[in-house]
């Protein structure tokens, strides 16, 4: 009952000094605007992409360089693999699931004459990566293991290029045509768009389109497909497909399903098992260094969160504080202006803890009306981070439920915590020396 009286009185209050009101308000609206905005930014590329799974997928690094390359990295091992080593991984099988996997550009070439062929965001994979990365389904499924072996033509394409085909029907059992050869379709993909792309930041930066095929990885090996990604090599790999694939040229990324620690550390050991090996075998001339990342320890390690992101989400919230402090010395004007009204309802009984939660709530009303204002300059500054960030980024800032709540409590909390001060001293006033003055 008394909130309700005290938010009334708050609401009148803001009438009564409509310019400091206002100046406070603007001064709320844009701070919190600010910091809201980048926040924004800085938490869709900070989102955990797979959080039911992220402490089970892991992606092994074998340092197939040396150590004199190694060296220019930190001494990390290359961030992707060798055709060699990413084949001799998934020959031994030492996890529940694994994929090997590497960007493909095949063009589309739809059956209505009346259509162009087109390019779609596409990955070679193994029937595992479906149920590892929780693909999900609108119509059908991946493909099986069998179809890896038998490197099969078979083809998982999005909702989106579904649509785009097919009308958006059930097109399992169809058939579509890539480069000119036709693939039969196990299953049509719901809306899937993992951001950070979690599964490729080493060709990504962790942010594009979302995939919308994918092909069995031994099919792409059979018809050389080459990589749509980066190909980074020590030295020259020789002429020609089958010299590539036997070089030390990195390209390829390999997932690990690994549910439990212990299997996680089996495969660290089995790892480094394995680079024992190659350098018995004199393939490598140096010590083991392999390293074996989950999903945040991977994107941390490829720094996908960009610094931008970071540096403006500190500006924003050193700019917030600063609108906070002159909020502080507008408040502390505004309430010792009322000084003989407060010694009067001192002197009529009112206690300082009233005083307390009559200016506290008007601050709060203040921080609402601000948040208010915060809000509409949000939706502007969401709209306008393209002209900061790079569109992959800044389409993932979207103004949802949840960013409209927290843009509105960080306004009223903000301001009420400014309030404490101003309420202190006016809750100080003495009813003596206010009566006898007036």
């Amino acid at each position: 009952m008394m909130f309700a009286y005290y938010f009334q009185l708050g609401l009148r209050s803001l009438r009564k000094n409509p310019l400091l009101t206002a100046l406070m308000v603007m001064a709320i609206g844009c701070g919190v605007a600010a910091s809201m905005t980048t926040y924004s930014v800085f938490r869709a590329t900070s989102n955990n992409p797979i959080p039911g799974k992220s402490s089970q997928l892991y992606v092994p690094l074998i340092d197939n360089w040396g150590p004199e390359d190694a060296a220019q990295n930190k001494g990390e091992p290359p961030d992707a693999m060798s055709y060699t080593d990413a084949m001799a991984l998934m020959r031994d099988h030492r996890a529940r699931r694994q994929t090997a996997l590497y960007p493909v550009a095949p063009s589309v070439i739809p059956a209505d004459a009346s259509m162009l062929p087109v390019r779609e965001s596409s990955y070679a994979v193994y029937a595992d990566a479906f149920p590892m990365f929780d693909v999900p389904f609108l119509y059908g499924g991946g493909w099986q293991a069998s179809d890896d072996a038998a490197h099969a033509p078979v083809v998982v394409i999005g909702r989106a290029l579904n649509d785009k085909l097919f009308r958006g029907v059930n097109s399992v059992g169809r058939e579509i045509n890539l480069d000119g050869r036709n693939y039969r379709i196990t299953g049509v993909m719901d809306t899937w768009d993992p951001q950070p792309l979690f599964f490729d930041p080493v060709n990504t930066s962790g942010f594009g389109d979302p995939v919308q095929l994918f092909i069995p990885f031994t099919r792409a090996i059979d018809l050389k497909m080459a990589t749509n990604g980066n190909n980074n090599c020590n030295k020259h790999s020789g002429e020609g497909w089958d010299a590539w694939i036997r070089s030390d040229c990195v390209w390829i990324e390999y997932w690990a399903e690994l549910p439990s620690v212990a299997e996680a550390n089996a495969f660290r050991q089995y790892l480094h098992g394995y680079a024992a090996e190659q350098q018995r075998s004199g393939r490598f001339t140096w010590a083991p260094n392999v390293r074996l990342y989950d999903v945040p320890q991977w994107l941390e390690h490829e720094k996908v969160v960009p610094q931008e992101a970071k540096v403006s989400l500190l500006v924003s919230l050193g700019f917030l504080l600063i609108c906070l402090v002159n909020t502080v010395g507008l408040l502390l004007a505004k309430f010792m202006r009322r000084a003989p009204e407060i010694g009067v309802r001192r002197a009529l009984g009112a206690s300082r803890k009233e005083i307390y939660a009559q200016f506290l709530i008007e601050a709060g009303t203040v921080g609402l009306v601000g948040g208010v204002v915060g809000l509409l300059l949000t939706g502007v500054g969401v709209f306008g981070v393209t002209l900061v960030f790079d569109p992959d980024i800044a389409r993932l800032a979207t103004l949802n439920g949840s960013l409209i709540a927290l843009t509105l409590l960080v306004a009223v909390l903000a301001t009420v915590l400014a309030a404490f001060y101003p309420t202190w001293r006016a809750a100080q006033v003495q009813p003596a020396w206010q009566l006898k003055s007036n």
